[in-house]
């Protein structure tokens, strides 16, 4: 049972489903506001909104954490750096407010483009006051989206349908989904040049602040309108007021603002502005979803589980069918740094033949990770893996074959400490099983589990009994033997254990005159 704080407000189901998990939830209540620190060590996962910013300090305070699960898409109010340097997966709702977002564009969009809120208040006043609102129609004109993910593609598809042309900035968009949604890929400066509408689905990062600078602002073309119900901060809003003065932009629409309560409200409270206080998911149905969404992550990402939005992994989610491979990686790089002193290891090599593109990298961070646990133990994970490896200086190089193997999916780690090395290779059966199908460039499967004992020996008769009786004589239950040889005097024996072996045991193996070397590897 892991223990969660909801720092700020998450709906009844997505408790509800923390709970059924088997997880202990407690609310921070209002007057202990002040002590999250001091109650952060803990918990195991904090649950953030945009209201609590989770700064170096608070995730360094939270000793225990494991988990940030942020209630939303945006991540600007979480460090996510300080995160990933203490291991701590940062995971969001990437896809639960994405409708809401998606209609609230339009709704601000068109409020702004036929001056529905000016003649709402008009009539509010008692006027009868047909001319003073002369609108704009959507129809024929162009939209320009900066940012064309899930939220931007939403979009472009209804602004079809109001028989707009769609062009978008993405460096990200890939030529069939462009296709598909008749969207025109363009760079920047184009898109401000020819665009009538623009508007902002891109997150708040330091290649998005100010995106829509002063310089760029001033390039928009003339009576152009502009949307934000993305993040604020993406566009410089000084420079954007200056436009509606004079009169170069048409009109804005605004649910994001650089600082949230703004303060300063001159642009929210200018004339040709329609703004709305950060509202773009503030739907019965995304908060339901937001609530749901965000809590299966934290559940699945404290169960261990890669098939989550995490934003921090050094890789995109692998998703269940990628896990045996990751499994089979980490035990690979586990066995090699364990086998050849892991505190040592100052080079692994991942070699990968017949792994899906996708997989090639968190399959290597993989192997990093099972390579630094023998030393670190639980402090790395698939967060901080490469993160830690290049603090210790331990050199990671992947290599992708192509030519064939024995097994038409291997994966082969060679761990080097100096001028010594080892190497294990491995594969995945049917079923997800993971199985070591070579030891030194000898051919010998076993289960990459459980408690190892790696004897290198002499292939000589009597041998194994020999290996059998000391460890029969220490009451040392050998559950299965694998055996290789190479040549009479280059074998490998793999006896998996119920019992560790004492120093002594080993010191008695060592004396055989048959044994050159003998190592103890927990898996």
């Amino acid at each position: 049972m892991a223990k969660i704080l909801i720092a700020d407000s998450l709906g009844a189901a997505g408790i509800g489903l923390l709970e059924e998990a088997g997880h202990r939830v407690d609310l921070l209540a209002v007057e202990d506001r002040p002590r999250l620190a001091e109650l952060l060590p803990e918990y195991d996962s904090v649950i953030v909104r945009s209201a609590t910013r989770m700064t170096r300090e608070l995730l360094a305070a939270g000793t225990r954490l494991r988990v940030v699960g942020r209630a939303g898409i945006g991540v600007d109010n979480i460090d996510v750096e300080a995160a990933t340097e203490r291991g701590i997966l940062v995971v969001n709702a990437p896809t639960a407010n994405s409708m809401s977002a998606t209609e609230h564009t339009f709704a601000l969009l068109l409020a702004l483009t036929r001056n529905v809120p000016a003649a709402d208040r008009s009539m509010k006043a008692e006027q009868w006051d047909r001319k003073s609102f002369l609108g704009s129609e959507l129809h024929g004109k162009t939209l320009g989206l900066i940012g064309c993910g899930q939220i931007g593609q939403r979009v472009a598809s209804r602004a079809r349908g109001f028989e707009m042309q769609v062009v978008a900035y993405d460096p990200f968009l890939s030529p069939e989904i462009a296709r598909s949604l008749s969207v025109e890929p363009v760079e920047l400066d184009e898109l401000v040049a020819r665009a009538d509408v623009v508007s902002f689905h891109v997150p708040l990062t330091d290649g998005t602040r100010n995106l829509l600078d002063a310089e760029r602002i001033a390039r928009l073309k003339p009576g152009c309108f502009v949307v934000n119900c993305g993040r604020g901060g993406v566009l410089d809003e000084q420079a954007l007021l200056e436009a509606l003065n004079d009169g170069r932009v048409a009109g804005a629409a605004l649910d994001v603002f650089a600082q949230e309560p703004p303060a300063d409200f001159a642009l929210a409270r200018h004339e040709r502005v329609v703004a709305t206080p950060h509202i773009g998911a503030s739907t019965k149905e995304a908060q339901a979803r937001i609530a749901e969404e965000t809590a299966r992550m934290v559940a699945a990402a404290l169960d261990g589980s890669l098939a989550v939005s995490a934003v921090n992994l050094p890789f995109r989610g692998a998703g269940t069918r990628g896990e045996p491979y990751l499994q089979l990686a980490e035990q690979l790089g586990c066995l090699a740094a364990s086998w050849i002193e892991s505190a040592a290891v100052d080079r692994l090599q991942v070699g990968l033949w017949g792994i899906d593109e996708e997989l090639e990298t968190p399959v290597s961070v993989a192997a990093v990770r099972g390579a630094l646990t023998p030393a670190l133990g639980s402090s790395v994970n698939y967060v901080n893996a490469n993160a830690v490896a290049r603090e210790r200086g331990l050199e990671v190089v992947r290599a992708t074959h192509s030519q064939a193997t024995d097994h038409s999916l291997l994966v082969e780690v060679v761990a080097s400490a100096g001028e010594a090395s080892v190497a294990v290779a491995g594969t995945v059966h049917a079923g997800g099983q993971a199985r070591v199908v070579r030891l030194d460039g000898m051919p010998l499967e076993f289960e990459p589990s459980g408690l190892l004992l790696i004897l290198r020996n002499r292939d000589v008769p009597g041998v194994i009994g020999r290996f059998a009786s000391l460890l029969g004589e220490a009451e040392i239950n050998i559950a299965a033997i694998h055996l290789a040889r190479e040549s009479d005097d280059q074998a490998i024996a793999v006896l998996r254990l119920d019992q560790a072996p004492s120093d002594a045991v080993l010191e008695a193996l060592l004396a055989l005159p048959e044994v050159h070397s003998a190592d103890v590897v927990a898996l």
